[in-house]
Formats: structure tokens, sequence, C-alpha cells
């Protein structure tokens, strides 16, 4: 998993709240499990003018020019700004795999459904909450000024505009810990490698017929 520390990006106004899994990466593309790959069907019913089908060649579909993710001001977005009660729906890990693919290192939005929000840490996606008020005020910033882009700053919990205006964000502290050292549940596991294999020799010593001998 990729460590987040600071990142500074484009922003993507997804201006709709209550947006949920099925809309970020629909059903018929949750065949595979690598984990790569679901970029190009990110928001794939919202972004294309045609029904998406798995191994198909994005490339060469229509593009709805009226999304925000095909206009050239946002095409190389790497924040997204979203609205209340982000990937609600379904619990499928896809989600944040298909905003990461794309090219998405955070989210920033008033709230974010649970289990999603969760997923997103363990992906090495930052969400982001804040109030309302300064959901706003970026939504406002980002229509206005072409290239718009944030500073973020994990470490600090910060998230600077270009004007220096800073809004702060709480995380719980363990997952602050593994994202900024890009630990997923394995790599946190793997942290204490060393460990469980002394433990196995003991137990090989003591118990033999539990390893075949």
């Amino acid at each position: 998993m990729r460590a987040f520390v600071t990142h500074t990006g484009i922003v993507a106004p997804m201006d709709r709240a209550n947006v949920d899994t099925d809309m970020i990466i629909p059903k018929q593309f949750l065949k595979s499990i690598k984990r790569t790959g679901f970029g190009p069907n990110l928001f794939d019913e919202l972004r294309y003018l045609d029904e998406g089908k798995p191994d198909q060649d994005s490339s060469q579909r229509p593009l709805n020019p009226d999304f925000m993710l095909n206009q050239d001001r946002y095409r190389n977005a790497s924040i997204l700004l979203a609205r209340r009660n982000f990937g609600c729906g379904s619990s499928r890990e896809h989600a944040p795999w298909a905003l990461e693919d794309y090219g998405f290192r955070a989210i920033i939005a008033p709230s974010f459904a649970d289990i999603f929000y969760n997923n997103c840490f363990k992906n090495g996606l930052l969400p982001i909450v804040l109030d309302e008020k300064s959901i706003d005020k970026l939504f406002q910033e980002t229509f206005d000024e072409e290239g718009f882009q944030l500073a973020i700053d994990l470490e600090a919990q910060t998230v600077t505009t270009p004007s220096g205006e800073t809004f702060a964000f709480e995380v719980d502290g363990f997952r602050k810990h593994c994202l900024l050292k890009g630990l997923d549940d394995i790599g946190l596991t793997l942290e204490d490698a060393d460990a469980i294999k002394a433990y196995e020799a003991q137990r090989r010593q003591v118990s033999p017929w539990l390893f075949g001998g």
C-alpha cells in the first residue's frame, strides 16, 4: 500500500450527495479481485454514454461531456471533493480500488459511509471530513478557478488552499500511523514477522506433532 504523507493536487468536484458504491464502480466490474485495472470504469454510468462491460476497451467508448472527469480542467485531478454520505450502499472494496487506480489520493466530504471510510484507509486513500460550510467554500473556489489545487498534510492534519487558508481535520491515530507508513493489514502483520517466526520455532520444539514431526 502506498504511504500518504503530503500531497498537492488538482481538485475535481463531485457535486451530489449520497454517491453510492455502485455509482463509484458498477456491479458488472466486481468479478476481478486484483485491485488494479478499475480506473477506466470509475463512475462508469456517469462518465460514458453507453453501458460498460467487463474487459471492454474504454478508450473507444463515447464520453459524457457534462461529467466533470471528462472536462479538460479536471482530467489530472487527484483530490475528489464530494458531498455528504459519500460511499454509501454496498460494502464493496472495489470502490476505493477504482478511485485509487484512477489516480485519486484523497477525498474530502462532509461525511462518509462507515465501511467505505474504513476501506479507504486500508487501500492508501485519505478520506477527509470537513464541515458543510468549508466544503461549500471549497466547491465555490474549485468552480471559480481552473486548475484549483489543495495541499494536504496528514502529519499536520491540514488542508491548505493556494491563498494560504487552512482547514484542520480529525483522523484516528492508529489509521494515521498506518497511512503515514503505508501499512495495510498484511503490512501490520509483517512488522511482527520475527516474533511470529520465533513463536513458530518454539511451538515446533514443544509440539512437533503439529508440524508433521
